[in-house]
Order: structure tokens, then sequence, then C-alpha cells
């Protein structure tokens, strides 16, 4: 049986396959919130995957620099993929090329 932790992950992937990017955003927010205040590398790098959904979104509003600003920040986190001492750290991995796959494709 998958855990919550691995249900929200994966609900994360299929709402960026279906562009419902706000959806994305609160797959994960439920697993980030109750962490928002931890100095932890696995709560930093959930925020960075929240950001990165939400410069989805405003893109899809035309809000281009808003957007830019968004990703800027997911890619502060993205680089602690690298020190999350995580049982997820697989699904991380394969998150951050996804969405790397999507921005650089522009196919928000």
């Amino acid at each position: 049986m998958h855990s919550e932790h691995d249900k929200r992950l994966h609900e994360f992937m299929l709402c960026l396959d279906e562009k419902r990017y706000y959806d994305a955003h609160e797959a994960l927010e439920a697993l980030w919130f109750p962490r928002r205040f931890e100095d932890d590398v696995q709560a930093h790098l959930l925020k960075g995957f929240i950001n990165a959904s939400v410069s989805f979104e405003l893109i899809k509003l035309g809000r281009e620099e808003a957007s830019k600003r968004a990703w800027k920040n997911y890619l502060k986190y993205r680089q602690l993929l690298y020190k999350v001492p995580s049982i997820h750290a697989n699904a991380y991995h394969t998150i951050s090329r996804h969405l790397d796959m999507l921005y650089n494709l522009k196919q928000v």
C-alpha cells in the first residue's frame, strides 16, 4: 500500500500532465504546509516543486515575469535533490526531470 506522501507525489505528476497546475500545487501543499517552518531539506524541496507548479499556472495566466520569479525559486531549491535523505528521493528526481522537460519545451 502506498503512503499518503506517495499518493500526493503521484497526484502532483498527474495534475502536471493534465495541465492542472493549481491542483498540482494543492497536492503538495498538503505535505509541505504542516512542515513549512521546519529547516528541513525535504520540506524545502517540496516548496520548490510547488513554486514550479505556480510558475506554470502563471504562464497559463499570461504573467511571464511573475512566472520567471517563481521558476527561479524552484531552481534555488532544486539543488537540494542531491542532499535529500528520503525514501522518496527517486520520485523527487523523476518529478524534477519532468518539471524541467515541461519548462524547456514550454508545454505548460
